[in-house]
């Protein structure tokens, strides 16, 4: 029987289990409300993210705010979205970005909070991490991303991440302008309750 999410989140909030590895402490950064209808499965909260204790607060959230053409209101909604990183916490910076997702935190949280969200009929996929977890496939970003039809078909929509560090691939592929970006927002606006 799946944990209720009211007794989950106490136990999340008060994670420490990375900490020892995490440069700036234990800090899960999330957006839960079991009434949700979409899951954003994201990688790991960025460094703005942790200072700030809100999910896509940055320039990427914008940018995300942008494809799935809702409003700042509708997206911190959590009855509306549910934003569950693979990891919890900000790992840290590498020498091209932010560092993957602590390990640790996948298998000791995802699968309860999953079966925690029973109203979601949208999961959005995003960045290699949370796209290999969910499709559990072993693929590039391109691949699985390209591949969205099929995804999109099962209630799973791929997506590169939205940070501005993706300019390169997204001038690259036009397609995802073109193609990828009016099935979201459609798809998007129909889990709300839209037309």
């Amino acid at each position: 029987m799946a944990t209720s999410l009211a007794r989950l989140l106490p136990e999340l909030r008060a994670c420490r289990h990375c900490e020892p590895a995490l440069p700036l402490g234990a800090k899960p950064i999330f957006q839960l409300d079991s009434r949700a209808p979409i899951l954003i499965a994201s990688q790991a909260p960025g460094r703005i993210a942790h200072e700030k204790g809100r999910p896509f607060d940055d320039a990427s959230g914008e940018r995300l705010r942008a494809w799935l053409g809702v409003s700042r209101e509708t997206f911190y909604d959590p009855a509306c979205f549910a934003i569950l990183p693979m990891g919890m916490c900000f790992p840290g910076q590498g020498a091209s970005g932010d560092l993957p997702p602590r390990p640790e935190c996948a298998p000791l949280w995802r699968q309860r909070l999953l079966d925690a969200l029973p109203q979601v009929r949208l999961t959005l996929a995003i960045g290699q991490y949370a796209l290999a977890w969910h499709l559990q496939r072993q693929a590039s970003v391109d691949a699985l991303v390209a591949d969205w039809r099929a995804g999109l078909a099962r209630g799973l929509l791929p997506l590169p991440h939205p940070s501005p560090r993706n300019q390169r691939w997204l001038k690259e592929r036009p397609w995802f302008e073109a193609e990828v970006l009016p099935a979201l927002r459609q798809a998007v606006a129909q889990a709300l309750g839209g037309p």
